[in-house]
C-alpha cells in the first residue's frame, strides 16, 4: 500500500483545515503542503512533485484551471482532483482541458473525497463512484 502525497490548494484556510483532516484519517494519505493561492501551488508542487494536487478552481493570483494548467505541462504524473462550488459545466469541461482528472463538489460527502483522490492517482478502487457530485475524466 503506497502513500499518496498531497499538495493541498485552496485560498481559505477554514476549508484546507477541515479537508486535512478528512486526508488525515487515511492511512494512506499525506499531506506534504498546504498553498493559498496559484502561484504558491505551482511553487509546491514542482518543489515537492506530489501525486495527486487537491485544487481549488477559484484561487487568487493564478486560478485552479491555470495551475492545473502549469502543474501537467511539466508534471505529467502529477494528477489533479479539481474542489468547487460550481457545478456549471463550463469549469468542469476546463478544468478536464487543463489536464484534470477528477472535479469534486466542495458540497460533496467527505467519503467521496478519499475515492477521488484514489482514483485520481490509478489506485483500485475498493468501490465504485456513484454520486453525481463528483466527476471523473475520461
Amino acid at each position: 500500500n503506497e502513500t499518496i502525497r498531497i499538495l493541498l490548494a485552496d485560498d481559505h484556510a477554514m476549508f484546507r483545515a477541515g479537508i486535512r483532516s478528512v486526508l488525515e484519517k487515511h492511512p494512506r494519505f499525506q499531506v506534504v503542503a498546504e498553498a493559498e493561492d496559484g502561484q504558491a501551488t505551482v511553487r509546491l508542487a514542482l518543489e515537492l512533485a506530489p501525486d495527486v494536487v487537491l485544487m481549488d478552481v477559484s484561487m487568487p493570483l493564478l486560478n485552479g484551471i491555470e495551475a492545473t494548467r502549469q502543474i501537467r505541462a511539466q508534471l505529467p504524473d502529477t494528477r489533479v482532483v479539481a474542489l468547487s462550488m460550481h457545478s456549471d459545466r463550463q469549469f468542469v469541461s476546463e478544468i478536464f482541458k487543463a489536464g484534470g482528472s477528477e472535479y469534486l463538489l466542495k458540497n460533496s460527502a467527505a467519503m467521496e473525497l478519499p475515492i477521488a483522490i484514489e482514483a485520481a492517482a490509478n489506485i483500485p478502487l475498493r468501490q465504485e463512484m456513484t454520486s453525481p457530485s463528483s466527476v471523473r475524466a475520461q
